[in-house]
């Protein structure tokens, strides 16, 4: 527990005594609710997003919220209900973020992709055949193919290994492959 400590100016009136068992038993009572709560918090939120990470960050969001109102929080009559809400709407809002972001990413690749010159493959396909690949072969592809960059320097931006960029576009060809195959409609 941090104690902070104020001086008080001279001739001033002394502050106000502080009551420390009272500001040590309410963080014992909070870190009691969050070790009692977290877990069950947490794998209730994994399963409301089917991803740990989000709901991780979405629940520890909730938790910290907690705390910070922790005077209030502890009066409701399910305080831990009031965290797993908080947590499903942290979890909802990250995904609406992540949702705009990969629509902007799709309309920005768009935008900028090159067509090939043979017309194969238009600008506007281009965001949609990058938006078929997992995130790792969209960035492996897009700095490979779009930005022209070597494996080489592509490992070094993405801080990986030269064989994983190669897996990975080996991948990302073979998924790039596919879903313009499915895509051709016999004439």
């Amino acid at each position: 527990m941090q104690l902070l400590l104020h001086a008080t100016p001279a001739g001033s009136p002394a502050a106000p005594a502080v009551a420390w068992d009272t500001v040590s038993t309410k963080h014992d009572e909070f870190e009691a609710f969050f070790i009692a709560n977290y877990d069950s918090v947490l794998a209730t939120i994994t399963h409301i997003t089917g991803d740990r990470e989000r709901a991780v960050d979405a629940v520890q969001e909730a938790f910290v919220k907690a705390s910070a109102r922790w005077s209030k929080i502890r009066s409701f009559d399910a305080p831990a209900a009031w965290v797993r809400r908080t947590a499903i709407n942290a979890s909802r809002d990250s995904w609406r973020s992540d949702s705009r972001r990969r629509r902007r990413e799709r309309r920005d690749v768009a935008e900028h992709s090159p067509a090939v010159s043979d017309g194969v493959v238009s600008g506007a396909s281009a965001a949609e055949i990058l938006g078929c690949l997992s995130r790792r072969q969209r960035e492996v592809a897009t700095l490979f193919y779009v930005e022209d960059r070597s494996i080489a320097e592509t490992a070094h931006i993405l801080g990986v290994s030269e064989g994983t960029v190669k897996s990975q576009l080996a991948d990302a060809r073979t998924r790039m492959r596919d879903h313009l195959e499915s895509q051709e409609t016999p004439r």
